[in-house]
């Protein structure tokens, strides 16, 4: 089992997962959000991160401090939250307008840089996606267990949207630098998460979590608009 970072950002429950996750013999990376969480004052923090800091004690805090950014597992594989090189770095994607794409294959491999693994595991954008560069790399993103749309600010305001509530997670299947990947969505109980959201204001999160699509509220949110990546 790997867990590719972002362990409890947001208004469900992080204490308990954190607990959950600390006790499960797994392989953890470093997301930015777990990273926001040990980087900066409360008042810096996004909403997000600021409700699940004020339900995390020293214990969690201190295991999300020595999680890696980045690494190896076995001699071909190598493991990361966004790029090897950012965490902040789609790899697969593309900001484009207020949206995001498939980003191309000479955008990947620059984001790649020398990495020289046949099988990168990467998240950050909760996108499903499997990519097979020119230089014959697997690049499988599993999607997100816990949120299924989002917006974000950075470059640009943008939305990701898997357009269902669904908990995704992967399967791969590596031999011998060849690969088979499952891509697993889960039903689960979405409205009592969404009501816990809510109970929380945090509407914009019961949205996500009752239909895969962001909330796109009638006052523009700030960050600057962009046309292109």
């Amino acid at each position: 089992m790997i867990n590719l970072g972002d362990h409890v950002s947001g208004p469900l429950q992080a204490a308990e997962t954190a607990d959950l996750l600390m006790s499960e013999p797994w392989i953890h990376i470093r997301g930015n959000h777990d990273r926001q969480l040990m980087d900066r004052p409360v008042e810096k923090m996004g909403a997000s991160d600021r409700a699940a800091f004020a339900q995390l004690r020293t214990r969690h805090r201190e295991w999300l401090a020595n999680l890696p950014p980045t690494e190896a597992f076995g001699e071909d594989v190598l493991l990361c939250h966004g790029s090897p090189r950012d965490d902040l770095e789609y790899l697969l994607e593309d900001v484009v307008g207020n949206h995001v794409q498939l980003a191309s294959g000479v955008r990947i491999q620059e984001r790649l840089g020398h990495i020289e693994a046949s099988l990168v595991l990467c998240g950050h954008t909760h996108i499903p996606r499997v990519v097979l560069t020119e230089r014959r790399t697997w690049i499988v993103n599993p999607g997100s267990v816990g949120l299924p749309a989002f917006d974000d600010t950075s470059p640009c305001l943008h939305y990701i949207e898997n357009g269902s509530p669904h908990a995704r997670y992967a399967v791969v299947h590596w031999s011998r630098k060849k690969a088979r990947v499952e891509f697993i969505a889960v039903e689960y109980d979405w409205h009592a998460a969404a009501q816990e959201a809510a109970w929380r204001d945090r509407f914009d999160w019961a949205c996500a979590l009752t239909s895969g699509y962001a909330h796109r509220p009638t006052v523009k949110l700030s960050g600057r608009s962009c046309s292109s990546s």
